[in-house]
């Protein structure tokens, strides 16, 4: 973490050969905007003042869901999965202070996450849809860069530069899901918890882990057109958020939509267009909310491609995705990928 204060330093060096009520005054002044400027920081940059959601995003990572958003494996077993979340993005405000100046903000981010996930099929049967389970593992690298500039009259323009990066760990989370499939068509609900149990460190810019409880709950629907070998996906969902106990912050309910539209070139390739749009229906709250009740949007679109090939004689899916986000308000804005990997790891033998 690296923070420049080369402005104070020069200031009380000018001032030195003052007299001493000058040298008090300046001193005062200078105590005052480094108090103004920290307050300034720690409301602004953890809790992303000028972005609503705590941290910048939430729980419900965006694209997860795309082509076969509700096809679910058609047998009971084990199954596993290794999401890997790619985002970069950047932000720039302007934010208006009580004492008539402008602080100037900006920030970029470099995320990566490593999502291995284990998924159960069971041989439930409930309200007529096959019962599953799942469990993610969160690991990541998170690459913070945030500025701030704030004028000031006597010292001049004042610039701080605030970099922290780290690899942690990251919330886990639970799953259950019923899924109800026909010929041409599937349909899921997904229940998905956040767990407050990841490497959190109050203070810091760069943290993987939430800190606070959340769940999600999201339906989801596709459907084969086998006469034109198209696939048309879609889900959507809402995201509702506890209080994070240490900075008293409170992200507004979530709303997310996804869909999807490929074409079948083979039996095991096909491409098309993903995208996603997220909006926030209540505002953040809580006393760490300092600049009141944020509201965020965003909407991206992007290609994506998938294919099925066998290794012994498991069969393993890759699918790749990438998102260019755009009509942006109160969030990070930039680009998104996914890559995955799909595997059986035991089906019981039926013989």
């Amino acid at each position: 973490m690296k923070m420049h204060y080369i402005e104070y330093f020069s200031a009380v060096g000018a001032v030195t050969r003052q007299p001493i009520t000058a040298l008090r005054a300046c001193l005062c002044k200078v105590l005052s905007c480094a108090a103004l400027i920290t307050i300034v920081v720690l409301a602004t940059i953890p809790n992303q003042s000028a972005i609503a959601a705590e941290g910048g995003s939430g729980f419900y990572l965006l694209g997860q869901r795309a082509q076969s958003a509700a096809v679910l494996p058609t047998v009971e077993g084990v199954f596993f999965s290794t999401p890997t979340y790619f985002y970069s993005g950047d932000v720039s405000n302007s934010e208006a202070i009580d004492d008539g100046g402008v602080t100037t903000f900006g920030m970029d981010l470099d995320l990566a996450l490593f999502l291995p996930t284990a998924l159960w099929i069971t041989p439930v049967d409930l309200f007529g849809g096959n019962l599953g389970f799942s469990g993610t593992f969160v690991y990541g690298k998170a690459d913070v860069s945030a500025s701030l500039g704030f004028p000031d009259p006597e010292l001049g323009p004042i610039d701080i530069d605030i970099n922290d990066d780290r690899w942690a760990v990251g919330d886990p989370a639970v799953s259950a899901f019923l899924g109800w499939s026909g010929e041409n068509y599937a349909y899921t609900l997904t229940s998905s918890v956040n767990i407050p149990a990841g490497d959190y460190d109050v203070g810091r810019i760069s943290n993987i882990a939430l800190n606070y409880w959340a769940l999600d709950i999201t339906a989801a629907g596709t459907w084969l057109l086998p006469e034109s070998q198209i696939e048309l996906s879609g889900a959507t969902g809402f995201t509702f958020n506890d209080e994070n106990d240490d900075t008293k912050y409170e992200t507004g309910t979530e709303f997310h939509l996804e869909g999807a539209a490929y074409y079948q070139f083979t039996s095991t390739f096909s491409a098309g267009l993903n995208g996603y749009y997220y909006n926030q229906v209540s505002g953040d709250s809580g006393a760490g909310a300092t600049l009141g009740d944020q509201e965020g949007r965003v909407a991206a679109l992007g290609p994506g491609l998938a294919t099925t090939f066998n290794v012994g004689p498991a069969p393993v899916t890759v699918s790749a995705r990438y998102y260019h986000e755009f009509s942006v308000k109160n969030r990070l804005e930039g680009d998104a990928a996914w890559l995955t990997f799909f595997v059986p790891l035991w089906v019981p033998d039926r013989t």
